[in-house]
């Protein structure tokens, strides 16, 4: 069975023992990513849609580091600052998933900086394109 990790050199992942993403076998989850810089510096702060297409390309990279890809994304999480700019998130979301259709949660919830817009994690079992899952 495959089991990898991968952490993106986020300040808390050592403090919290925390994976920016962990595979274990097919399986592979993705810890909340928001908008934030390897510079420290909040991505297009207080953009809803600008903050999600960043945060899914960092997303994307992490799956990337343990074997997987989007398309392999089942479910997508998402905790918004505020739920009336949901429009804008949902638009990006709809054009990184189009066609994988992941099911997909939003709730409102507040965030650890002024500025951060998004959070967002995702849940992903790595198949063939016919959704078999072999040679795990």
């Amino acid at each position: 069975m495959t089991l990898r990790f991968w952490k993106s050199g986020g300040r808390f992942e050592e403090v919290a023992s925390y994976s920016r993403a962990k595979r274990i076998g097919p399986f592979v989850w993705v810890a909340g990513t928001t908008a934030i810089e390897p510079t420290g510096r909040i991505h297009a702060p207080g953009d809803v849609g600008a903050q999600t297409f960043y945060i899914l390309s960092r997303i994307e990279d992490a799956l990337k580091e343990v074997g997987a890809e989007l398309r392999h994304v089942g479910r997508v999480r998402a905790y918004l600052t505020d739920l009336s700019q949901a429009g804008a998130f949902a638009q990006a979301h709809g054009e990184v998933f189009k066609g994988i259709d992941p099911v997909l949660t939003a709730v409102q919830a507040g965030l650890t900086q002024p500025g951060l817009m998004v959070e967002i994690d995702v849940d992903a079992v790595i198949h063939d394109e016919n959704g078999e899952i072999s040679g795990f």
